[in-house]
């Protein structure tokens, strides 16, 4: 049986013109993951909003989904507002779900949206509506009875919404390698911040990436959350950072290998790509997916 990766691509969202938002890209990486025929594709589930309602506020989720958060609230999410954005949020919410009840039976599960680590208790941000990493991950300990739970974020923002909203629970341990200088410019603190100087290369990152994840799975947790952003590529508009294809490729397989090797499951989520071409993006969050099938074709 082929593993699954979920999509939300389903669900269209008409952006103005000239917005910074690759929006394509989910629908050009599932094509892409499509004609490698490797992986099952299913349109994500929407998430259950009594889920998302113990991660944030409920006036704030009622307000999003009804359409009526202040305006000044709506430019701070960055999208407007429209009945199709609701069902795009849900649905990547529900694919992490998804992904992570995958990952809890076999070891591995992926979701091509998600990572949406801006969104606060209160309020989106960033392109976040809300936190789908934060949903799941208090579903494992709510529903599942898991007591430790690591999240490993690379994308080159800092996973700020998420460091926050778990700030004061020792039973997750946050971990965020980000540009020092990129947005956002107000930082949180995460159980374990790592720093990056403007036009930082692969081996320094992967160095430092090594370290820190030393003291994640000394935490010994019971399941892992990587959020795989590749908006530390060279190419990308907003990064900021030196990668090279091959510097991530080598990022992934580090992470997902440690994941594999000490049976912890893992849930793979998208994050940042805003890269010039597009297609170097695509590429990018492709391997991803391809890195971890690689390494976890012999379990589940």
């Amino acid at each position: 049986m082929r593993r699954r990766l979920f999509y939300t691509d389903h669900h269209a969202i008409e952006l103005p013109p000239g917005h910074k938002f690759p929006m394509a890209k989910y629908r050009l990486l599932r094509e892409a993951l499509q004609r490698d025929g490797l992986y099952a594709m299913e349109p994500a589930p929407a998430a259950p909003l009594d889920l998302i309602q113990r991660v944030h506020d409920p006036a704030y989720v009622s307000a999003f989904v009804s359409g009526t958060l202040a305006p000044q609230a709506i430019r701070r999410i960055g999208f407007p507002w429209s009945p199709s954005l609701v069902a795009r949020t849900l649905a990547s919410v529900g694919g992490t779900l998804a992904a992570t009840a995958d990952a809890l039976r076999t070891g591995y599960g992926g979701v091509l949206a998600g990572g949406t680590h801006h969104a606060f208790r209160a309020e989106g941000s960033g392109f976040c509506v809300f936190n789908d990493i934060a949903v799941a991950a208090s579903s494992l300990l709510h529903d599942h009875g898991l007591q430790r739970i690591a999240i490993a974020d690379c994308d080159v923002h800092q996973g700020d919404g998420t460091a926050q909203i778990f700030e004061h629970d020792p039973r997750v341990f946050t971990l965020s390698l980000h540009g020092r200088k990129n947005f956002p410019f107000r930082k949180q603190h995460s159980r374990l911040d790592v720093e990056f100087e403007d036009g930082t290369g692969d081996d320094e990152y992967l160095a430092a990436l090594e370290a820190s994840l030393e003291a994640l799975f000394d935490f010994h947790p019971q399941a892992i959350f990587f959020q795989s952003g590749v908006d530390a590529l060279a190419c990308d508009r907003l990064g900021r950072l030196a990668l090279t294809h091959e510097g991530l490729r080598r990022r992934d397989r580090l992470l997902l290998t440690l994941c594999h090797s000490r049976h912890v499951p893992v849930v793979v989520t998208l994050g940042g790509g805003y890269g010039s071409p597009i297609e170097a993006t695509v590429e990018a969050h492709a391997n991803t997916y391809r890195t971890a099938l690689d390494i976890f074709r012999q379990q589940g």
